[in-house]
């Protein structure tokens, strides 16, 4: 068999032109593999791991793999069905022309977009990056027109009732953070009372003072609070600059949100729930947030993030990417961070530890930017022995009073 790895680049000055200035004349003759080699798909592997993630790795006929995170959460058996009927499609395929198979896989779905698609489709999208990167031997923020930054701002997750674990993640570098609105109540009414909102102004003050105003805290309402109540409390929470205010309410009406926004001076975020460019235009459209937050797991992976992004500068908007996920969802997210002017900032709920071989590190509230090609990580197959599978559920959320369905 050719050894494709040790093979000399034959081709630079044409694939010099198709890339541009992104890959230099070294990185090209280092590449492992040449643009005629062949490069195919054999195979699309999932497994679940703790504590609710799905991985993907695709498997190619160079020894070359992908890694993916196609999560959505509390179905991850249907996501890993989708993958499978995708699966044929991509067998025997090159898998370098990442666009067109994004174009492929989502369009000839015929019912198109939804979660189960574009979750689906967002992890095959982030693994065929991870390979035309590793192919190329570059990073893959080089292959969308090289780094904008030289360094990515993250944010922990905390609350006013741990004082403790503010501190710490003070400690280990984060200079900011995203908390929810306290309450005495597990879930809120429609309305609350005055007390209600007295409470969750007095515990946002007391995480403010904690950390000082040299640090970031957004708020994440999760889309629990009713429109009418979220514009009481987020009048109450004016006075202590939160950085945003995250899915004040249900994400499927943008008017609503549109209306919300209007009301206050507080940058609204959304997007967790929201899937494709066709549906942050319409939050565009309608000025319903100032910070899209799309998720690179949900929202169609690098390739439609990206395409976000670009119509988000064209309104002055910011790009926050969700992620409570796992690494190869951070990783992607640090990738495409790296590679657009409107970046704001990324979410993350671990670095990598006990996944990764070299997970990530904060340094004053900034992650490093990789230099590994593709995605930049590799999974630690032995720490990850124990955490493979899962049968985590969302949650089913009562009121504690009348026993009516909450959101949670």
């Amino acid at each position: 068999m050719k050894d494709i790895v040790n093979t000399k680049w034959s081709r630079r000055g044409a694939v010099g032109a198709l890339f541009g200035s992104a890959l230099s004349a070294e990185a090209l003759r280092a590449a492992p593999i040449q643009p005629k080699d062949p490069l195919k798909v054999t195979k699309l592997e999932t497994f679940l791991v703790k504590p609710r993630w799905v991985f993907l790795r695709i498997h190619t006929n160079a020894g070359i793999t992908g890694l993916g995170e196609p999560l959505l959460e509390g179905r991850a058996l249907t996501i890993q069905a989708a993958i499978k009927e995708i699966e044929p499609y991509l067998i025997g395929k090159d898998p370098r022309p990442v666009q067109h198979h994004w174009q492929a896989i989502y369009r000839h779905a015929f019912y198109r977009g939804g979660p189960i698609l574009t979750s689906a489709l967002s992890g095959i999208d982030q693994a065929l990056w991870d390979i035309k990167g590793k192919a190329l031997g570059v990073p893959v923020y080089e292959l969308l027109g090289g780094p904008t930054r030289n360094r990515i701002r993250v944010y922990a997750h905390a609350s006013a009732g741990n004082p403790e674990g503010i501190r710490s993640a003070l400690a280990q570098g984060f200079t900011a953070f995203k908390t929810g609105p306290a309450r005495n109540r597990k879930y809120p009414h429609y309305v609350e009372t005055p007390a209600e909102v007295k409470y969750a102004a007095e515990r946002f003050a007391e995480f403010r003072k904690l950390v000082g105003d040299k640090v970031d805290i957004g708020v994440d309402f999760h889309g629990a609070v009713s429109p009418a109540h979220a514009k009481v409390l987020i009048k109450a929470l004016e006075p202590y600059n939160p950085m945003f205010i995250e899915e004040p309410c249900q994400a499927q009406n943008h008017d609503v949100m549109a209306e919300i926004a209007r009301s206050t001076f507080l940058p609204i975020a959304t997007g967790e729930r929201v899937f494709t460019k066709w549906g942050f235009r319409e939050v565009l459209e309608k000025k319903a947030a100032t910070i899209l937050q799309p998720d690179l797991c949900h929202a169609g992976g690098i390739s439609e993030v990206r395409n976000i992004a670009a119509m988000a500068e064209a309104y002055y908007a910011a790009i926050a990417p969700h992620n409570p996920m796992g690494p190869i969802s951070l990783a992607s997210g640090v990738q495409l961070a790296a590679s657009i002017p409107n970046f704001l900032i990324q979410e993350q709920v671990t670095l990598g530890e006990g996944y990764i071989k070299q997970p990530f590190k904060v340094r004053e509230g900034y992650l490093d930017l990789p230099t590994g090609p593709g995605l930049g990580i590799e999974l630690d197959e032995n720490a990850l022995a124990d955490k493979i599978g899962h049968d985590w559920k969302n949650t089913e959320s009562y009121d504690e009073d009348d026993g009516s369905v909450m959101d949670w």
